[in-house]
């Protein structure tokens, strides 16, 4: 026998031990349905759909791993904007429905939706007794696209994002090109403190 092995039965010692002193411990369990859980505030719970912002590229579907993704859509035309213009084609949603008993929930989907029309809901209350009625069609999903919690607030000390500020330097050499109606071009817009100057 080695040093380090101890006594015989000091593992059965150990043991109890451990037990006498979670027996004494008031339980935690929380007793669902009694007592909701609380959950993280970013929790993956279902996807929700934005269906104004979808376009139906089919990206979300073709990503998916478990093939759970079901797009119908069908061709609209759109008349030419003005005479001359040329009549164009747009994609019209007739149908979106995700298999939730074959969803995996890995989010890639919602990742690379490219108009952030697939968010996740912090939902997870859709259990079914038959497993045909998992597949949800685009009117549950945009349901749950109420629960949706906002994003975090922006860091107030980051910094803007280059998108914005190249928005914001057109918009004010814009603002300093347009005539003021005194007559004299208006000065251009000086960048807040803490702004990069162009």
């Amino acid at each position: 026998m080695t040093e380090s092995a101890g006594f015989p039965g000091s593992g059965l010692a150990k043991g109890l031990a451990v037990t006498l002193r979670t027996m004494t411990r008031r339980s935690v369990t929380a007793h669902y349905p009694d007592a909701q859980p609380e959950l993280p505030p970013r929790s993956r719970g279902v996807i929700a759909l934005f269906e104004e912002n979808c376009t139906v590229c089919m990206l979300c579907a073709r990503e998916c791993p478990d093939w759970c993704i079901y797009i119908d859509s069908h061709k609209e035309t759109v008349p030419a904007a003005s005479p001359g213009g040329r009549e164009r084609n747009r994609n019209v949603l007739d149908r979106f429905a995700i298999d939730f008993s074959l969803c995996m929930y890995c989010g890639i989907c919602v990742d690379v939706c490219p108009f952030d029309a697939l968010f996740w809901s912090p939902e997870f209350e859709y259990a079914e007794t038959d497993i045909r009625e998992l597949t949800h069609e685009r009117d549950t999903l945009r349901e749950w696209m109420w629960t949706v919690p906002e994003p975090p607030a922006l860091d107030p000390s980051a910094e803007e994002p280059k998108e914005v500020a190249a928005a914001r330097k057109t918009a004010d050499r814009l603002a300093a090109e347009q005539p003021s109606p005194g007559g004299g071009a208006t000065e251009p817009v000086k960048p807040e403190a803490g702004e990069d100057e162009a």
